[in-house]
């Protein structure tokens, strides 16, 4: 065969292609070059893998601060922080209880950066989990789950379960007394059903809490086999889930018609004075096409145009890189000014008093209390079924796409809040002061103090109230508003009592200063 050109002309073109190699590789890297116009803006949008999940144009309401606060970025932009110092902290960290412990330290105190990474990690985690219940706070106050966004909201309270689940299973990893006995806290409500079982005396028979402890901690108590599950679970198996979760998440929401906007969205944009920034085509078309496509449909999309739309790319884009950007200067100023906590080596035979569960539990706990089985399992699965269920019950279209929208609006909300706050605070002073039924009849069943304590009380006053909502404004969607504003600020209360005002024993105070001194 004879060659395609000379020996010289072949090694002359081999230099030549290998100074071109930079540019080879940024050319077929992106093919569309800068996006500088609405073609290569879309198509840079359908080329990348992670941006495809976005619709080429976004709407303008959906870039509003006032719309989205951008709490949904800010999860995500929480979750890719933990995530990324997440596997730092594991080039150091050793899952078994005779070096975990020491490991933490060694990540703290020698490890450089090791106790900022950690921080960062901690408060990143924190921001998340603040972040994703704002984030369904907000797609609840502007009706975001009706249709066709009910799917996305079963997916939402999906995320919420695992975004909990991420940062309880890493409570446990730093094996010292605090997370010992938090983890400890977290068996014993999973392990709750035996109250009423144990009431019943099917223990023996049927025992769904005792599998539950075992599935949880791979054994009868706290130990290595516990510590090797929670790690599994918080570095691989929860993360591919939260992940799995998010994409379908994302894509749902440009399937659905991005973000969920008032029907007036249009006429309110146009009666406000704004700056264009892109024309709503910005080059002519190269070829015209005579033959119009008739569309039949359901889908959010039909009958739409591009008008009050900017193209994702920068816009978009823009927005949600300033969101990660605040994200992030938030955890690094809080991981300076505060350390993760690190206490004593795990001691089984030295409980910690008060042993507390993480923050976002403490509401549950301040509940076990009264009713382990009611406090940690049968309210809080009344509470998810209840989420499950609000965007199947309220079908109305009223207020949808506005803050607090629907009939009764802010004056309801703000009425559900004092209620929300009020009830909580007289059944707890009650309790704490008088004591409850085991208090006042030692001998009473226990499936009476199951069924009757502050934590059901207070929910059956909350889903009262919501039934007077309903009858009240005769909507669905009212009171849905009653309900879930009380529930919010039952937890808050809840919480906030946990906290602050819970010392040994599981004792009331009114400060740290006036527990017992050892």
């Amino acid at each position: 065969m004879t060659p395609a050109y000379p020996q010289k002309d072949a090694l002359r073109a081999f230099v030549e292609h290998l100074k071109s190699v930079p540019q080879r590789i940024r050319e077929t890297a992106f093919r569309t070059g800068p996006p500088t116009t609405d073609r290569t803006r879309s198509t840079f949008v359908f080329g990348n893998v992670f941006l495809h999940l976005h619709a080429v144009r976004t709407h303008r309401w959906s870039l509003r601060w006032s719309t989205t606060a951008g709490l949904g970025i800010m999860s995500v932009s929480a979750f890719l922080i933990t995530l990324v110092t997440g596997v730092l902290l594991m080039f150091y960290y050793k899952p078994y209880p005779e070096a975990a412990y020491q490991s933490i330290k060694d990540i703290h105190f020698v490890v450089p950066t090791g106790r900022l990474i950690r921080n960062i990690h901690r408060w990143a985690a924190n921001v998340m989990v603040v972040a994703v219940l704002l984030h369904m706070a907000r797609a609840f106050y502007t009706a975001a789950y009706r249709r066709p966004r009910e799917y996305n909201w079963l997916i939402g309270i999906g995320l919420l379960v695992v975004t909990l689940g991420l940062s309880f299973t890493g409570y446990l990893l730093p094996w010292d007394q605090l997370a010992y006995w938090a983890i400890t806290i977290g068996a014993n409500i999973a392990q709750s059903p035996r109250e009423v079982t144990d009431a019943l005396g099917i223990t023996d028979y049927f025992d769904p809490g005792g599998l539950q402890r075992l599935i949880l901690l791979g054994s009868d108590q706290v130990g290595a086999e516990a510590l090797i599950r929670f790690y599994l679970l918080h570095v691989m198996l929860l993360p591919l889930a939260l992940a799995a979760l998010m994409g379908v998440h994302f894509w749902r929401i440009r399937k659905d018609g991005g973000m969920v906007r008032p029907a007036e969205a249009d006429a309110i944009l146009a009666r406000q004075r704004h700056e264009e920034t892109y024309p709503v085509f910005t080059e002519a078309p190269a070829k015209t096409y005579q033959l119009a496509a008739i569309v039949r449909g359901r889908t959010s999309n039909v009958g739409r145009g591009p008008e009050n739309t900017v193209p994702s790319m920068p816009h978009l884009f823009y927005a949600e890189l300033g969101v990660l950007m605040v994200t992030a200067l938030a955890c690094l100023a809080l991981a300076l000014v505060s350390d993760a906590p690190l206490k004593e080596l795990a001691n089984p035979s030295v409980p910690e008093n008060p042993a507390k569960a993480p923050w976002y539990f403490l509401g549950l706990q301040e509940m076990v209390s009264f009713s382990a089985f009611m406090g940690g399992m049968g309210i809080p699965m009344i509470v998810l079924i209840g989420l499950g269920l609000i965007p199947y019950l309220d079908r109305e279209t009223e207020g949808t796409g506005q803050w607090f929208g629907g009939p009764g609006g802010w004056p309801l909300v703000r009425l559900s809040a004092v209620i929300g706050l009020c009830v909580p605070v007289v059944l707890e002073s009650f309790a704490i002061r008088f004591g409850w039924l085991r208090e006042w009849f030692p001998k009473i069943p226990q499936l009476i103090v199951t069924a009757v304590n502050p934590g059901t009380l207070l929910t059956l006053a909350y889903v009262l109230f919501s039934i007077w909502c309903i009858k009240r404004y005769q909507s669905v969607r009212a009171g849905a508003l009653g309900l879930f504003t009380c529930f919010l600020c039952g937890f808050i209360v809840l919480t906030i009592i946990g906290t602050h005002f819970r010392g040994p024993n599981w004792m009331f105070y009114w400060s740290p200063s006036d527990w017992p001194k050892h």
